[in-house]
Parts: structure tokens; C-alpha cells; sequence
């Protein structure tokens, strides 16, 4: 781990990576940020914006915009990894050709694969090896930060001094962070909070009201706490920042991707015309998936969940899946 960071690059132009890289610039990094599109990297690098994932806000010009792999990973320092979830893999297994030695990576990518049902450090240890790596999260919307406005995230790692470390380099009088050894819990907070916006979404898509919509993000959090503590996370985790926090941010705010295409599926749009329509990715719809098959594999009750995934996969009517989680069995809270 190098023992100074000084510059750093950002794998993946979405809104969030995007986001980070002109705020760490802001703060005197050398930043540079790789696209995987070749095309659209000029773009960006051209028009100082990246008007499909963070339109209207400016871009230095003094942050590398570049689709050269290698070129981004010997560039860093610390390498902050921020592409969708579902492509993180093949994105290491070619950052596995470059050299990486001496790189501290931070993963902020909110999600769980499919196909493996592992959480993003999991593969990134798989790919990687044990290179020093921690995870950031919380309730963090991008166009907030990258206005200035003030946010708040946790950063995990299974050593304590890469977690401080790292919390040097994102602080700011805007960007409070703490740290947290819960790597596990932090990592799934964040990815399981998308599939319960999906679920406060249809009750937007439905207007069921707020009490139905508080309903469904108080019961979704004890589904998150669950599935987590099954899989090793601490139940506190998920009532802090990377939860809880998470969980409130994705359900109400107006701009959520996930609770957006939740509330589309709730008025009765087909969920792969939303997607085809969006240029972002929500990643919620995804982790639907992997969500329900690790539930099922360890046994563990996620009606909401299951509901979700039904209405996305299985084609169920969302009104007969609301009735569904309304007259399950009597049970204590």
C-alpha cells in the first residue's frame, strides 16, 4: 500500500464515479477517470461533461478522462472502483494484466452478483488477491455531493489502518465520513437498500400513501439486518449510515433510479422498456435477483424481497403481490 496518496484514479464514468473524481480533484488529488466506451471518453474529455450520467456539472479540465485500462491503473495510487456491479468482474480480469502492485483499491459499487451471489470485495479479493482494499457507502446521492451539498458515507475494511487512511482522503467539511470494520454488513446495506426502493417505488407507482410506504422500509430494513447477520454482518451496521441511512435516501428521494423504476413498474409499465429507457443503471433490479436466490439458499424469510423479484422475474400483477405480503401468516414484530 503506498504510503502516501497523492493520485488516484476512478474505474467506471457513471454519475457517482464522475461525482468522486471532481470532488477529489477539488480536494488536490491528481484524478483520473477511465470510461469503458472509447467514444464517449472523448466526448467527455472534449465538453467538460458528462452529459449522460451527471449533466450540468462542469468538469476540470484538469482530470484525465481516458478508456485505457492500463493507462488508469499504473496513473494511481488508490483506485477507486465505481462500475456497475454486474460488469466488475470482467473489469478486474483485465486489470489483472496491468500492474497493480502497491494500489490501495476502494470499492463504492452498490450491488451483489448474480451468477457467483458474491459481494463486490469478494471478488475483487477473488480477481485480485489480498491487495489492501476497503469499501465506501451510504446515503449518497450524486448530484448532491456534486453540488456541494452536504453528505455523509462510511468507509469498511478489514484492516482498521486502510480504513483510516482512507477516511483522510474523503473528508471534507462537505463529505463526513466515518469508518466501520463491518465490511460485510457496509457492503450489503448498500445493495439490498435498492431492491426495498424498487418496493417504496410501486407503493409511489400504486399511491398507496405513507403508511404503506413506511411499512414497507421498516419491514425492509429487518430484511436486510437478517440476510446480513446470516451472512456474518453485525445488526448494529444496518441501523447506521450504510443502512438505514441508505435505505431512507433511496426510498424518498424523488431522483432514486431505483425507487424511479419502481414507481414506473407501480403504474403499470413493463420493467424492460423502463430499463432500455434509462441510461443509468439501477441496480437494484439486478440485486432483486441475487437477493431472492441467497435467501432461498439459506433459508432466510424476505417476503418483500420475494415480491419484488416475483413482480420483476415472475411477472406477477403488483396489486396480487402487495395482497400477497398483506395476508401472510400472524406473526410478533
Amino acid at each position: 500500500m503506498a504510503s502516501t496518496i497523492q493520485k488516484i484514479s476512478v474505474i467506471g464514468d457513471g454519475g457517482w464515479g464522475t461525482t468522486l473524481a471532481i470532488y477529489l480533484e477539488a480536494k488536490g488529488y491528481d484524478v483520473l477517470v477511465w470510461g469503458a466506451f472509447s467514444d464517449y471518453a472523448k466526448q467527455v474529455a472534449q465538453k467538460r461533461e458528462n452529459f449522460k450520467f451527471l449533466p450540468g456539472i462542469k468538469i476540470s479540465k484538469r482530470i484525465a478522462w481516458v478508456s485505457d485500462l492500463s493507462l488508469a491503473i499504473g496513473h494511481a495510487d488508490l483506485i477507486v472502483l465505481a462500475t456497475p456491479s454486474q460488469y466488475l468482474s470482467s473489469v478486474l480480469k483485465k486489470i489483472k494484466n496491468c500492474d497493480y502492485s502497491k494500489k490501495t483499491f476502494v470499492s463504492v459499487i452498490k450491488g451483489i452478483e448474480i451468477d457467483s451471489l458474491k459481494r463486490m470485495s469478494q471478488i475483487i479479493y477473488e480477481e485480485l488477491g489480498k491487495v489492501p482494499l476497503a469499501v465506501l457507502s451510504g446515503p449518497t446521492i450524486a448530484t448532491e455531493l456534486a453540488r456541494g451539498i452536504v453528505t455523509t458515507a462510511v468507509v469498511a475494511s478489514h484492516k482498521p489502518s486502510i480504513a483510516l487512511k482512507l477516511q483522510k482522503v474523503f473528508h471534507s467539511k462537505i463529505f463526513r465520513i466515518y469508518t466501520n470494520a463491518d465490511v460485510v454488513g457496509v457492503e450489503l446495506g448498500g445493495s439490498v437498500k435498492n431492491v426495498i426502493a424498487l418496493a417504496c417505488g410501486i407503493c409511489d407507482g400504486l399511491k398507496l400513501g405513507t403508511n404503506a410506504k413506511a411499512a414497507v422500509l421498516t419491514r425492509g430494513l429487518a430484511e436486510m439486518a437478517r440476510l446480513g447477520q446470516a451472512l456474518g454482518a453485525k445488526k448494529e451496521t444496518f441501523y447506521g449510515l450504510a443502512g438505514l441511512g441508505d435505505l431512507v435516501t433511496t426510498c424518498v428521494n424523488e431522483k432514486s433510479r431505483n425507487r424511479s423504476v419502481g414507481e414506473a413498474i407501480g403504474q403499470g409499465n413493463d420493467v424492460n422498456k423502463i430499463l432500455k429507457s434509462m441510461s443509468m443503471v439501477a441496480e437494484g433490479v439486478a440485486t432483486a435477483k441475487a437477493v431472492y436466490h441467497l435467501s432461498r439458499k439459506l433459508k432466510i424469510q424476505m417476503p418483500i424481497s420475494q415480491e419484488v423479484y416475483n413482480i420483476i422475474y415472475k411477472k406477477k400483477n403488483v396489486k396480487a403481490a402487495l395482497e400477497s405480503l398483506m395476508m401472510r401468516g400472524f406473526k410478533p414484530e
